[in-house]
């Protein structure tokens, strides 16, 4: 009989860079007894920057995990990075959270991060606390920050304390008690508009709401993701983090898990052992991963679950921990352990991807192979680089968050594995949109197919956001299944590059024709493949086919568009205005504040203009200025020249050529080299 599971809390710390995230994780740690000392962000000392590049560059790069103990509740924390480059890290993480943390500056309030980080913590109903940090800090402010808040992130939050002395390094926090009636009624106006109950005891009799029975329902609430409890305090100090640590454990969910229960989990990071091995996160939501289990993704040769501080070695990671489980050599980010959970999707994407891209190349050109191995590996870490090999110009390229990514990638690639890469100039990754209607179809035995396979299909729009649907027009029981899950593979595959290049993101695909020859035997029992069709005659011709269609529907490039706020000085609104038009921003909106002595203007702008007002704006707003933005839309590109993605060897646009790399790539040459001689 297993031991009794204790009540565990998967716990997110998240921030926009700078807030004090990682601070805020060592004082914790501390608190809790883990850490006799207080590491430091800038001395590079902290429990979860364990990169050498994260104490170099004083950022966080890579989530990390690290656990306490908070009365009989034991907390995995996972600390994510702050800077946008890197909020691939933090999408992997909320699939294993069951709260969260958010950080918010005492100085600096709401930022561009803080923004998107909490509108997905919203959507996704994680619960979440709010940690206003720095209070010890100068121009630390208490109201101003809370109605920051209000306006930009929710209203739906309630301030749990004072802060006496604020912006001093005397600053307190004191929390709010029974006898507080200010803090009951806030606390009766913001819950009863979520609960019809507390709202009508409310209105009938004020005084009959109990201070634990808000209390209750507050926890309720919290739990629920409809409310957002604010604490305040100083990670540098200490202040604030014990009525912090109160607040984890009274108001969000801890849970015990059913570790007999049929095994499920989720892998939410991967990285390589000193021997090169794949080490996989899991967080376990039921049932037991132990060693010698096999898995779809191999066998568990190594477990080790994380406490006090430390992982581990056990024979098992059980329901509600997180373990870092060896020998799955398959293992990839986002795989399921055992069975899937209920209402979890697959791939599920809470933020926008990488709208930018670059290619890669070693300084040695000898080193091409290692390069290609290296990157192959970054990927398995962060698949969202989207590694694209052009085999024809012996090039490299990936996908970026920013600029900031591409430093990080190039001192990884020096220092782990002795490589020294330089990038080309950063590039806007477009989209192209199937705007008609489209059809081809290529008949077996007909020229010019020279293939042994008949494929038709049919293009059309679909709304934004709906992906590809591959739809079949013909029975199905006309051809071996193997055929069409031929077809509908390389359909996918074919639309990462569309007429232009570019990804073709949302479309209808429907399959209008379908025609193979049966297998085919000589006298003496052996297959005979120049009389009958493979799957492999199926992913040869698709593409062509496939392409012909998009042509005829027509597609239309749309370019990644950033929503932007930017305040600047009054008196500088004349210089900003005429660089944001040779940027193509386009202000919507434009309002004064106080007195007349700022300005806001909120627009767009493309995606590959926001680096370039990033470096204008300190000169034109004698570093006054204060931009935010974050990627919004894609619009058509009007003008100009369509911008066009070099493709790669695998691209079908051109037949001919097309052809002739099938031809070099099937072993033998066989009836595809005969064929393509004929036509």
């Amino acid at each position: 009989m297993q031991s009794p599971l204790p009540h565990t809390l998967n716990l997110g710390i998240l921030a926009h860079i700078d807030a004090g995230k990682t601070s805020l994780t060592e004082r914790l740690l501390h608190a809790a007894g883990v850490i006799d000392e207080v590491g430091r962000v800038d001395d590079g000392n902290t429990q979860t920057d364990s990169l050498a590049l994260e104490r170099r560059r004083g950022i966080t790069i890579k989530s990390a995990v690290v656990s306490f103990s908070i009365g009989g509740t034991a907390v995995n924390l996972i600390d994510t990075p702050g800077h946008p480059d890197f909020i691939a890290e933090v999408e992997r993480v909320l699939s294993v959270l069951d709260g969260a943390v958010l950080v918010v500056s005492a100085v600096e309030g709401v930022q561009a991060q803080t923004r998107v980080l909490l509108r997905t913590l919203r959507r996704l109903r994680i619960p979440t606390l709010v940690f206003v940090n720095k209070t010890d800090r100068r121009g630390a402010r208490y109201e101003g920050v809370l109605r920051h808040i209000a306006e930009r992130l929710t209203p739906d939050v309630v301030p749990m304390g004072s802060v006496p002395g604020i912006g001093t390094r005397g600053a307190r926090f004191v929390p709010f008690a029974e006898g507080d009636e200010g803090f009951g009624a806030r606390l009766s106006e913001l819950l009863a508009e979520h609960d019809d109950a507390l709202l009508a005891a409310y209105v009938d009799d004020p005084a009959s709401l109990s201070y634990a029975r808000l209390r209750a329902e507050l926890a309720r609430q919290t739990r629920r993701a409809l409310v957002h409890p604010v604490f305040f305090g100083s990670a540098v100090t200490g202040v604030g983090v014990p009525e912090l640590m109160c607040g984890i454990r009274e108001l969000l969910p801890a849970r015990r898990g059913d570790a007999d229960a049929p095994a499920s989990g989720s892998v939410f990071k991967v990285e390589r052992g000193a021997a090169g091995e794949k080490i996989a996160y899991v967080r376990m939501f039921s049932g037991t991963v132990r060693v010698r289990d096999r898995l779809r993704e191999g066998k568990v040769t190594g477990v080790s679950v994380f406490e006090q501080g430390a992982d581990v070695p056990r024979d098992e990671v059980r329901a509600g921990q997180i373990g870092k489980v060896r020998g799955l050599g398959d293992v990839r980010i986002g795989d399921v352990i055992g069975v899937p959970r209920e209402g979890d999707q697959a791939g599920a994407r809470h933020f926008t991807p990488p709208t930018l891209e670059t290619v890669v190349s070693p300084l040695r050109a000898d080193d091409r192979g290692a390069l290609h191995l290296a990157l192959g590996q970054l990927a398995e870490q962060d698949p969202l680089i989207d590694l694209r090999q052009d085999d024809v110009r012996q090039e490299v390229s990936v996908s970026l968050y920013g600029e900031v990514q591409k430093e990080v990638i190039q001192a990884t690639l020096a220092e782990e594995y002795g490589l020294d890469v330089t990038f080309r100039e950063t590039t806007t990754i477009c989209v192209e949109r199937v705007v008609g209607t489209g059809a081809a179809h290529e008949v077996i035995d007909t020229d010019p197919n020279p293939f042994l396979a008949t494929v038709g299909l049919r293009v059309e729009p679909a709304p934004v956001g709906a992906g590809v649907e591959f739809r079949l027009g013909v029975e199905l029981g006309s051809m071996p299944y193997a055929f069409f899950r031929a077809v509908e593979e390389t359909v996918r595959e074919t639309l990462h590059q569309g007429v232009h290049g570019w990804r073709v993101p949302d479309c209808t695909v429907t399959m209008t024709h379908a025609g193979y020859w049966p297998r085919q035997s000589h006298a003496h029992g052996t297959f005979d493949k120049s009389m009958s069709s493979t799957a492999g005659d199926f992913r040869h011709l698709t593409p062509l086919v496939l392409m012909d269609a998009l042509r005829a529907a027509g597609t239309e490039v749309h370019e990644p568009m950033h929503r932007f706020r930017l305040d600047v000085p009054a008196d500088t609104v004349g210089a900003v205005l005429p660089a944001l038009a040779r940027l193509r921003a386009v202000p919507h909106t434009q309002t004064t504040g106080g007195a007349g002595a700022s300005y806001r203007l909120e627009g767009d702008i493309p995606a590959q203009r926001v680096h370039a007002l990033e470096q204008l704006l300190p000169g034109l707003t004698r570093g006054e200025g204060e931009l935010e933005s974050a990627f919004d839309h894609y619009r058509p590109v009007r003008g100009g020249t369509v911008p066009t993605r070099e493709r790669t060897d695998h691209d079908p646009l051109h037949r001919k050529d097309y052809l002739l790399r099938v031809v070099r790539r099937t072993s033998g040459g066989g009836r595809e080299d005969a064929a393509t001689t004929r036509r």
